[in-house]
């Protein structure tokens, strides 16, 4: 499994991961504070890939501009956590070298890894902790959502063969989806909406389309004079843009509505659409579907207004949406 964020990947840990994995993990200020001793050489660092980083669900933590490690961040479901958790939940641990300390690329990483603990392992809550003292720790769980549970006192640390106190933070997948922000998007984030557009466009839609199709949609996310009047609203996960749908304010007509594959099957489209609802109240609203989105736009209770057609190579059908039709329905 690999996984990407905005400037980061995380990946399995390699062997070769050893002499980077080693100039991070043998300063004193990374591994006391976080339940482990530093690294003593290359060959240690190797030794530890093998025996306890080339686990499943263990990730290096590498900027995308060179793959090259410069931290860890890892999930432990169950029996394999250190809080005798059930097999629906989860711990995450993580670390990264001191250079890259106040960049905000642990909480990036840590987003991703709950993203994936709750939308492609259908866990149930996550928990994290933190020693007394590990300020960073603490705000970068408070960051991702997690909340304090409760306090172990007096815990022996068999790695450090010392007596901690230790903090403990949860954070449920309810929250998490709830947490959700949907909001007006700036003129300023429009570019990050017709950005998310392209990728889901491409990944789910553009399949349906002929090239001369795919082209057109391409087309039309650049043309200014098209654009004009559009209003797009979108769905932040701890501020990254997951979501966006737009609408032209005068014909009540939505021209764009897409969700990140990563974040499907999570009710945010649904909770877009109940955005426009309240601020078009008692308003038809039309769209003109995708063969792809049949589907989800008939389970927000759009019906179609006329057959299927194509249009310089995109599919559509004309569908609509008012209260009465839902009712009815």
């Amino acid at each position: 499994m690999i996984l990407e964020t905005e400037r980061l990947i995380l990946r399995p840990w390699n062997e070769s991961d050893a002499e980077s994995l080693y100039t991070y993990a043998k300063d004193d200020r990374v591994g006391p504070i976080a339940g482990w001793h530093p690294h003593t050489s290359v060959e240690n660092s190797r030794e530890i890939i093998k025996t306890v980083l080339s686990v499943d669900e263990t990730y290096a933590v590498c900027l995308k501009e060179n793959n090259k490690a410069i931290g860890s961040i890892g999930l432990m479901i169950g029996k394999n956590s250190n809080l005798n958790l059930p097999e629906n939940e989860g711990e995450i641990g993580y670390w990264i070298g001191v250079p890259f300390w106040g960049q905000g690329l642990i909480p990036e990483a840590t987003r991703e890894l709950i993203r994936h603990a709750f939308a492609d392992l259908s866990l149930a809550a996550l928990w994290c902790g933190y020693f007394d003292g590990n300020e960073k720790s603490k705000r970068c769980q408070e960051k991702c959502g997690f909340t304090y549970h409760h306090t172990n006192k007096d815990v022996y640390w068999k790695l450090m063969n010392d007596i901690r106190t230790e903090h403990i933070t949860q954070l449920t997948k309810e929250e998490w989806k709830t947490g959700f922000t949907i909001r007006r998007i700036e003129e300023h984030e429009t570019q990050a909406a017709l950005s998310l557009a392209w990728k889901a466009f491409s990944q789910y839609e553009s399949p349906d389309y002929s090239p001369e199709g795919t082209e057109e949609f391409h087309k039309c996310l650049h043309d200014e004079k098209y654009l004009a009047g559009i209003e797009y609203y979108g769905a932040f996960d701890s501020g990254m843009l997951v979501g966006t749908v737009g609408i032209r304010k005068e014909k009540c007509h939505i021209c764009f509505f897409f969700v990140d594959g990563k974040y499907h099957r999570l009710g945010i489209g649904t909770r877009l659409f109940e955005r426009i609802k309240t601020e078009y109240p008692g308003k038809t609203i039309t769209l003109n579907s995708s063969p792809y989105g049949l589907p989800f736009y008939k389970s927000l209770g759009f019906h179609e207004t006329d057959s299927e057609q194509t249009v310089n190579g995109i599919r559509f059908t004309p569908m609509k949406y008012q209260e009465e039709d839902k009712i009815w329905n």
